[in-house]
């Protein structure tokens, strides 16, 4: 039996032919209207029931939460708010759903939160908050793939069990197949790892980049996007112990040619959501709006959600120095009143998301692309600039978000990268191969990193980065 889909169906104007569609229940009215929904799109069609000529056995199995089979005749509707509707001619039942059950879950009409919601990760995707949600998520996916296909990228597979850590943070997984419980050990009782699955200590990946790195210096322009992990003990709204990330780079590339491809990047797939997303990104805004009616005056949104990725697409983000954004933060009002909860004193402070939002929100009240950070605050592999204190970093600051995007203009310089990796402690053996790009005519390259869920969170108006993420892992939680 061919079907058609509820998207599909809502945009037809086949007027009195019959037709096949197949969803979940989500309402059943006076025994005659079904509003079934099949996940294609946040608007569910009417189905209206003949419930005279209906056996009562099978109307009776029409409960919220059931998949079912419809076959009707698509007529123009009576009823306000929608075009069209199905007569039913007949109903069968895919999949029961018990009544009592369902008082119990997401499906039923009480409100549930967000937290509440996440202990049904199975389920919560057909609410409508969450279905917009991940429809969002796979529009922005392909949009992602979609701007690097059109102008000349190739996907890099970078690997997720690596040896090495591209950060310098520590913070890793660490993956293993010795017995837990009667580990080797040397002779000084460390373990000996020489006899583990890769014959090394080994982790689950916190980047692709060094190894886009490679590519990048063969093919040109490359990107990765897959799953990266963080070991980070984190419980805030914004922090992922398992996320994607979006990691292009380019060969011949600059700092000003990185941010170039960054903003443009973003631009694009914010654009491609706003064109194919329209009902979702309505249903989100109207429910932000509602979120904002229950905070106090200050904390509400300026901006509705469409208008807030307008005004992204519309205008230039704000390029500034490190150095100059230090000044302004230094003489801003909350921190000479010592509203900051980390007070900026002087130069070579590690900024916090309470700054970032400050100058995205307050100063400057648009995106802002910060560059020129002190190198003992950033990664060894970004490039030294001529003062020998700062590298030719940047970072993107998002309103709600924080930073964003974080890239820089790698260290082509044999000489001074071996300097920083000795002055971090990096053993030069375990990034051979990294230090050999350098060897075999070496560029100007460079690259950023975009934590997808963050670009998610953006778009969608969300506030908790685990509620735009199917399964999120956090600490203490590892469920489904």
């Amino acid at each position: 039996m061919t079907y058609i889909s509820v998207i599909d169906l809502l945009a037809s104007d086949a007027i009195h032919q019959e037709f096949t569609v197949k969803g979940w229940v989500r309402s059943f009215r006076a025994n005659q209207f079904i509003a079934l929904n099949d996940g294609s799109t946040i608007k569910n069609i009417q189905c209206v029931v003949d419930y005279e000529n209906m056996d009562d056995a099978l109307l009776n199995r029409v409960n919220t939460g059931a998949a079912i089979v419809v076959t009707g005749i698509l007529e123009e509707s009576q009823g306000a708010g929608q075009r069209v509707e199905i007569k039913v001619k007949s109903i069968e039942i895919e999949g029961d759903a018990d009544p009592e059950e369902v008082k119990l879950t997401i499906l039923s009409p009480k409100r549930h939160t967000l937290e509440k919601l996440r202990e049904q990760a199975h389920l919560r995707v057909r609410t409508n908050t969450f279905g917009a949600i991940m429809r969002m998520r796979s529009k922005l996916s392909f949009a992602v793939h979609q701007y690097f296909n059109e102008h000349g990228f190739y996907q890099a597979h970078t690997p997720m069990i690596t040896g090495s850590d591209a950060e310098g943070a520590g913070e890793m997984f660490q993956i293993t197949g010795l017995d837990l419980e009667n580990l080797p050990k040397k002779e000084d009782g460390s373990i000996d790892y020489s006899q583990d699955f890769f014959g090394k200590e080994t982790n689950l990946t916190v980047s692709g980049q060094l190894e886009a790195e490679t590519y990048a210096l063969g093919l040109g322009k490359v990107y990765t996007f897959g799953p990266t992990f963080r070991a980070e003990n984190s419980n805030t709204s914004r922090h992922l112990a398992e996320f994607w990330m979006i990691e292009p780079e380019v060969a011949f590339n600059d700092l000003d040619a990185n941010m170039d491809l960054a903003e443009d990047f973003i631009k694009y797939v914010i654009s491609y959501v706003l064109e194919h997303c329209q009902d979702d990104l309505e249903f989100l805004e109207k429910r932000l709006l509602e979120e904002d009616k229950k905070k106090p005056q200050a904390e509400r949104s300026t901006m509705l959600l469409r208008e807030k990725l307008e005004f992204v697409i519309n205008n230039n983000f704000k390029r500034v120095s490190y150095t100059e954004a230090i000044a302004i933060l230094r003489n801003s009002k909350p921190n000479k009143k010592k509203k900051f909860q980390y007070l900026i004193d002087e130069w070579g402070a590690d900024l916090q998301s309470e700054h970032e939002r400050y100058l995205v929100e307050k100063h400057f009240e648009c995106p802002v692309i910060l560059f020129d950070y002190p190198a003992n605050i950033k990664a060894f592999y970004m490039r030294l600039n001529e003062d020998g204190k700062t590298v030719r970093a940047m970072d993107i600051l998002f309103p709600g978000i924080g930073e964003i995007v974080g890239g820089s203009q790698r260290e082509e310089r044999l000489d001074v990268l071996k300097e920083k990796m000795a002055a971090l402690d990096i053993p030069e053996e375990e990034l051979w191969w990294y230090l050999d790009t350098r060897k075999f005519g070496t560029c100007v390259h460079s690259g950023f990193g975009l934590g997808f869920e963050r670009l998610v969170l953006f778009a969608t108006g969300m506030t908790n980065i685990r509620d735009v993420i199917p399964y999120p892992r956090f600490p203490g939680h590892a469920e489904f």
